[in-house]
């Protein structure tokens, strides 16, 4: 799911599975009670890795039957056989106005930087960390310090995943032109239960701090479940 969804599943962590999935959450946030549909794909290969994910919205109050839609894309070029990688990435997306035909643009983002990741030899957990340079359309650039995570227990039954980020970007949220905030930061665990190598059960939890819109720190839970091909 975004960020997101989104979450970055476990991306630069294998290095021999391919894993695509495609997840339906409803929101029980506060101002939300919507659903959000993920598709997701990580891929690697002989010289790195590729993930993306995209999100959509549906049932916003206000909003036609499909109201936001946001995609993350991202590369890490493997450094030879370290555990270092480069990482490139982009974010972009729209949403639609509340009761209005027209849609905004969600401030496109380009992120470039270095990636450590790590994962047990039977692959039953890992982890990546990422120290990224960013540069948010038509704002200051700045900095993304990107954690992700996954561990499998229970005898491969239950999958604890997620990723948390950490950057810097100013937000006016009382629209008068001053910065109400400088940092923001977005974490989405998720908990599944394997029912098996396809269907999983489970859910997400939005933890942010003045992100979105949204001033302050919000909890923002949801039910979802997962089809990995």
């Amino acid at each position: 799911m975004k960020k997101f969804l989104l979450f970055f599943m476990t991306s630069a962590l294998f290095s021999t599975v391919y894993a695509q999935n495609i997840q339906t959450h409803y929101d029980f946030g506060k101002d939300r009670g919507y659903v959000t549909t993920t598709v997701e794909m990580f891929k690697p290969d002989k010289i790195g890795n590729t993930f993306f994910f995209i999100d959509f919205d549906y049932g916003i109050p206000g909003h036609d039957f499909m109201g936001n839609a946001y995609f993350e894309i991202a590369r890490v070029m493997a450094i030879k056989k370290s555990p270092f990688g480069i990482h490139g990435e982009y974010n972009g997306g729209f949403g639609k106005i509340p009761n209005v035909d027209g849609y905004f643009s969600v401030n496109n983002a380009w992120l470039g930087g270095v990636d450590y990741s790590w994962n047990a030899e039977d692959f039953s957990k890992g982890f990546s960390i990422k120290g990224l340079f960013k540069q948010i359309q038509d704002k200051q650039s700045s900095f993304q310090i990107t954690g992700v995570w996954f561990v499998n227990f229970a005898k491969g039954k239950m999958s604890f995943t997620g990723f948390a980020d950490f950057w810097k970007e100013d937000s006016d949220f009382n629209f008068d032109g001053t910065t109400d905030a400088t940092f923001t930061f977005l974490s989405e665990p998720q908990l599944w239960y394997n029912i098996n190598g396809h269907f999983a059960l489970g859910s997400e939890v939005e933890l942010s701090n003045n992100f979105a819109g949204m001033e302050g720190f919000n909890v923002m839970p949801t039910l979802g479940v997962k089809w990995t091909f």
